[in-house]
């Protein structure tokens, strides 16, 4: 069931959809709300995206990946991944990404390649 005014799942299992609206994005900050269990993307003070995990001792999982239209094409889910993927590492979580948009920025992004175990690199692609 949906959550805080996002979307049902796209195709992908991963990428909700809203609907979009032209806009200039002025600043994006990107910050870990625990209770929900997941990053926020904010731009510009409104709720932009977010990142829902699952965490165990050392371990990060992402599950889900959804940024609304409105914000799509201003590279939020971009730099959304890229924040998490930094906490990850300063707090020495490993990562698995199960979800979709996350393996993919690691493939795109190799310099995250070393957060996902050695041992679990091929069941991601990676």
């Amino acid at each position: 069931m949906p959550r805080s005014g996002f979307g049902a799942s796209g195709a992908s299992g991963c990428a909700g959809r809203w609907a979009r609206r032209s806009m200039v994005i002025v600043a994006v900050e990107v910050h870990d709300n625990p209770d929900e269990h997941r990053y926020e993307a904010v731009a510009d003070g409104e709720l932009a995206g977010f990142a829902a995990y699952r965490t165990q001792p050392g371990l990060i999982a992402f599950v889900h990946t959804e940024v609304k239209d409105a914000f799509e094409g201003h590279g939020i889910g971009s730099i959304l991944i890229r924040e998490a993927l930094e906490d990850a590492r300063g707090r020495g979580f490993e990562v698995l990404p199960f979800c979709p948009f996350v393996n993919s920025f690691i493939a795109e992004h190799r310099e995250f390649v070393d957060l996902v175990p050695g041992s679990r690199r091929e069941e991601f692609g990676l």
